[in-house]
């Protein structure tokens, strides 16, 4: 990760998820990274945080626009668009805004909300 802006490391986490790279996402984040799924999951270390990588309850990888990137200090903050497939549902789109925290050059915090469109 030596040279990588956090710009950089958030663009990596995000093409891990889209082909789903367990191994891609997880050199982005620290040891205790927490993940707040605002009203879904709070995931707490690497190990909870791969389980929810490909979450069981959605088939394959997700599409992610990622449309607006803003930076200050320790804090890289995305918001976009991106498409799904529930198990349950079927194909479904949803907005999403997430908020990276950063501590020695590693993602210690994920914030993620969710809202889904029609």
């Amino acid at each position: 990760m030596t040279g990588q802006t956090q710009r950089d490391l958030v663009a990596d986490y995000f093409e891990g998820f889209r082909t789903s790279d367990h191994r891609r996402i997880l050199a982005t984040v620290t040891d205790d990274v927490e993940w707040v799924i605002h009203g879904h999951r709070t995931t707490r270390g690497k190990a909870e945080f791969d389980s929810e990588i490909e979450n069981p309850a959605f088939a394959g990888s997700p599409e992610l626009d990622v449309q607006r990137v803003f930076e200050d200090g320790p804090v890289v903050v995305t918001t976009g668009e991106g498409r799904g497939t529930s198990v349950e549902h079927g194909p479904f789109r949803f907005a999403f805004n997430d908020l990276f925290t950063f501590r020695d050059g590693l993602i210690a915090r994920v914030d993620s909300y969710v809202v889904p469109l029609p």
